[in-house]
């Protein structure tokens, strides 16, 4: 007799449904999708559907940051809160170029799973050993990729930047190239807003309810070419579209020395970058080289950081075709990237120069105290003047000497350390003659501190923007309303922007860069959509309730004086 053939199990393989997809669910059932279409339009069954409404308290309610997909049930709320934070700051590090091994990441989760304990006194909570077992979860959870094992990477590859260093004299020699068509830039985060910390104002502010410490954050790409005499406009991108002291001041934005640009975690990302070298880029290097009389031809340097696309000679508008994109090797940052070898720092000291000369300009004699101007009169007005005089303020032989490293050849002379220092030695008097307790260490502190790590206070912050949009509360940072629209408009436009997104996420062969579009179009537009949806919702379940309420209220009555 032969033997059976084990019975096949006719039990279907369970798969697990992304955190995204459910919350899409969520979000098209509350704009008025039948349940039926839905489990139509996804593959699933009524009671899958239904299930996942049921649950849709406890699946919005722990939103993660973005990349989280999966959402596991018997979690503590701790553990989402720390994988959120440190999604987060997984991001920050790849926008900054930093390398993250497995080991930094476990070692940066236990500490946020301690902050976070640390701000909830009086509960219980298992040890947290933040294990290979774990990770390899997180992983498989958020999908992240750019995390390399403990021992696979060095800070700097110094051979890799000595073979990109003889690659590109070649390359500039055999074609000539000359200093003034050779470009670099590179972005940095910019505390528009903030005194060093010992000062009696920082001291204040961190201690006032809803105090957001990344709510002064802004970040700029500087781009300058190897001769050192030309500046092109910066990139300036802010959490806010409209500040209110834009209206105050009556602001042409087209007429600033920077390109305003906005989205709500205040980065760089592809779309911007992109637009930023058609619009300003490309048209300022042709006529610098047409009045210049040079060849129509030139280089951009720069390294390999999100917000640079790699197929960006594709996406150049068809007169810059002249422009050569060419990218540093993947971490050799500190060992050639031009504009992160001091040049940033320099510009930082120049502008907290300038805003210390524009406080104390502002409270000598005037009446005004400094708090009260900091507080009431120093806006982000105030600050792009400061910037634009910082960035005047950095020398031509600043600008061209840090291309030693890479291209010594083309460099003058190297820029004295000493003008750095009386830089900072003014800073220091002129915060001793206003009253504040600052030190030269204190001034290297602060500038370090635009790119030092984010600790778990500063997380939560981006946490807060990422989700809700940033929502100012100083009168000088609040936006203007925005104009109002039935609600059936808003709830069109919403299901359209569903539609869109599929054809585009199915049909786009770059799909990095149609996600980076997506993301910017959903976070700059739609988001605010939604959130006017929901409040109005609310606000229309509370009219009915009051409404209720008063029906029977007035049917007690009329019973009673029967």
């Amino acid at each position: 007799m032969a033997p059976k053939k084990p019975a096949e199990s006719g039990k279907r393989k369970r798969e697990l449904i992304l955190l995204e997809v459910k919350q899409d669910i969520i979000r098209k059932h509350e704009q008025g999708m039948r349940v039926v279409d839905l489990a139509r339009e996804y593959g699933r069954s009524a009671s899958t559907i239904a299930t996942i409404l049921k649950d849709k308290e406890r699946i919005m309610g722990r939103e993660t940051a973005k990349g989280v997909t999966i959402l596991t049930k018997n979690r503590p709320a701790i553990m989402d809160e720390v994988e959120k934070l440190l999604l987060l700051w997984i991001r920050e590090k790849e926008r900054a170029r930093d390398t993250v091994t497995s080991a930094v990441v476990c070692a940066k989760a236990r500490a946020l799973h301690a902050d976070l304990i640390a701000q909830q006194p009086g509960t219980s909570h298992k040890e947290f050993k933040a294990s290979h077992g774990w990770f390899e979860k997180f992983k498989m959870r958020s999908g992240i990729r750019s995390v390399v094992r403990h021992g696979e990477a060095a800070n700097s590859d110094l051979a890799a930047a000595e073979e990109f260093a003889t690659e590109f004299l070649e390359t500039v020699t055999a074609e000539g190239y000359l200093p003034e068509q050779v470009f670099n830039c590179d972005e940095t985060g910019l505390f528009w807003k903030r005194m060093p910390r010992r000062t009696f104002i920082t001291q204040e502010e961190t201690k006032m309810p809803g105090h957001k410490l990344m709510k002064d954050r802004l970040t700029l790409l500087f781009c300058a070419n190897a001769r050192g005499d030309l500046k092109v406009k910066p990139l300036l991108v802010y959490h806010s579209e409209n500040p209110h002291a834009f209206k105050k001041h009556k602001v042409n934005k087209e007429r600033l020395s920077v390109m305003w640009r906005s989205n709500a975690k205040a980065w760089v990302t592809r779309v911007l970058f992109v637009d930023w070298v058609n619009q300003v880029f490309g048209p300022t290097v042709r006529r610098y080289l047409q009045e210049k009389n040079l060849p129509l031809k030139a280089i951009l340097l720069m390294d390999n950081a999100p917000a640079h696309p790699p197929g960006l000679e594709e996406d150049l508008a068809e007169e810059f075709k002249f422009i050569r994109v060419i990218f540093l090797p993947p971490n050799t940052t500190p060992l050639i990237q031009l504009m992160d070898q001091q040049l940033i720092a320099s510009f930082k000291k120049l502008y907290m120069r300038e805003l210390f000369r524009r406080c104390l300009d502002m409270t000598d004699g005037s009446g005004i105290i400094l708090a009260d101007y900091w507080k009431h009169h120093f806006d982000i007005v105030s600050c792009l003047q400061l910037i634009k005089i910082a960035w005047d303020s950095v020398s031509q032989r600043n600008l061209n000497s840090c291309w030693k490293n890479l291209w010594a050849a083309c460099v003058a002379s190297t820029e004295s350390s000493t003008q750095e220092q009386a830089v900072v030695e003014e800073i220091v008097s002129l915060g001793q003659t206003m009253g504040l307790e600052v030190s030269t260490q204190d001034v290297e502190e602060l500038v370090e501190g635009h790119n030092l790590e984010l600790s778990t206070e500063d997380l939560l912050s981006l946490q807060e923007q990422e989700q809700q949009g940033v929502q100012p509360n100083t009168p000088e940072e609040q936006e203007e309303e925005p104009r109002q629209l039935p609600s059936s408009s808003y709830k069109r436009a919403c299901e359209l922007w569903g539609e869109l997104q599929t054809f585009v996420n199915d049909l786009s062969e770059d799909q990095a860069a149609a996600q980076e579009a997506v993301e910017h179009f959903d976070n700059v537009v739609v988001a605010p959509w939604r959130a006017m949806l929901r409040k109005r919702q609310r606000q229309q379940t509370m009219d009915r309730f009051v409404v209720k309420q008063t029906r029977q209220e007035e049917m007690l009555a009329e019973a009673e004086a029967c």
